[in-house]
């Protein structure tokens, strides 16, 4: 049964494509909703089923995340913002889920969280902060706990890597909470890691 929500955007160039592409079977991905820039939502696969929208990948201990999780597309290239509407109908349909499932804010999670290095979706533009101040998805905050174990945190958090992909990790991290940040790895970045993982951890 699904216990988590996997968001991801289409990066396409219509929604009509992305719709297209994911009622082809032989195309080999799948999603359970998709919802379009003006707020209309497909549903395609039901919410007790497995769809195939998140691929290789972990979170926590979560190794085969698609029967773990309900995958919602969001119609938007990556390129520009989520609209209005869109973001609307996306935290109504959240909402939904919540009351049906044993999904949580802190069990909302973006592709790019459980693809490292493999898929940046939903992306740098994408309002995490929004669906947070709703209770829809969590987000650290500064000034909350002193900077720690960098890695031993990230970990605790929920992303998985391997040796040597210490960078790729951070890089996730900081797409969904600080996205425009560049450079070596910082007291910001462990303060908010050390945050997350106290109040969030995966499990």
């Amino acid at each position: 049964m699904p216990d988590h929500v996997v968001l991801h955007y289409t990066a396409m160039t219509t929604c009509d494509a992305a719709l297209a592409r994911l009622c082809d079977a032989e195309a080999g991905v799948s999603a359970h909703y998709l919802v379009s820039e003006t707020g209309r939502v497909w549903q395609m696969v039901d919410e007790a089923e497995r769809a195939w929208h998140a691929g290789a990948g972990a979170w926590g201990e979560i190794t085969d995340v698609n029967s773990r999780s309900i995958g919602i597309e969001l119609a938007n290239t990556g390129a520009h913002p989520f609209p209005e509407p869109q973001m609307l109908a996306l935290e109504m349909l959240l909402e939904g889920i919540f009351d049906r499932w044993d999904v949580t804010a802190g069990r909302v999670i973006g592709h790019s969280d459980m693809a490292i290095g493999r898929k940046v979706d939903p992306g740098p533009r994408f309002d995490w902060r929004r669906l947070a101040r709703r209770g829809l998805a969590v987000l650290p905050e500064t000034g909350r706990a002193d900077p720690g174990d960098l890695a031993a945190d990230l970990h605790r958090i929920g992303y998985r890597w391997n040796s040597g992909q210490e960078d790729i990790a951070l890089a996730a991290f900081r797409l969904r909470v600080r996205p425009w940040a560049t450079g070596e790895a910082d007291d910001t970045d462990r303060a908010l890691a050390a945050d997350m993982a106290a109040r969030w951890p995966a499990g």
